[in-house]
């Protein structure tokens, strides 16, 4: 009984990194950097550093331990769009899949000058 505690105590654990700060300030300035830009993958919309879901909380961490072993910023985040795909970064690179997410804001917007344009016109004559 005791091995099944121990067992629910070590995954309810939040990860070593999750709520704490790295000791080199330059190296938490880059990681609290990427965690803004990075989204979390359980909420509607908030960062990694603004969640407290536990998914968000892994992924702190996983970002402060990557920094803190010397990797750069960029690496990390490339490892994690390999790992969880374009949806874990605010700013999606274009590709096939992500071009509508691109495309469409420049077609409403000309959508949208289209219709004022038209009902100028309309009212004018």
């Amino acid at each position: 009984m005791s091995a099944v505690l121990a067992l629910l105590a070590a995954v309810a654990t939040p990860a070593p990194y999750a709520y704490v700060q790295l000791r080199d300030p330059a190296q938490e300035a880059q990681a609290r950097a990427l965690m803004a830009e990075l989204r979390c993958l359980v909420c509607q919309g908030q960062s990694i550093a603004d969640s407290d879901a536990d998914m968000a909380g892994d992924m702190r961490s996983l970002v402060r331990e990557r920094i803190a072993a010397g990797e750069e910023p960029a690496a990390v985040r490339e490892w994690l769009i390999g790992r969880y795909g374009d949806y874990v970064t605010y700013d999606p690179p274009l590709s096939a899949a992500t071009a509508p997410l691109w495309i469409a804001p420049i077609l409403l917007l000309g959508l949208g000058a289209w219709i004022a344009r038209a009902s100028l016109k309309r009212r004018r004559g």
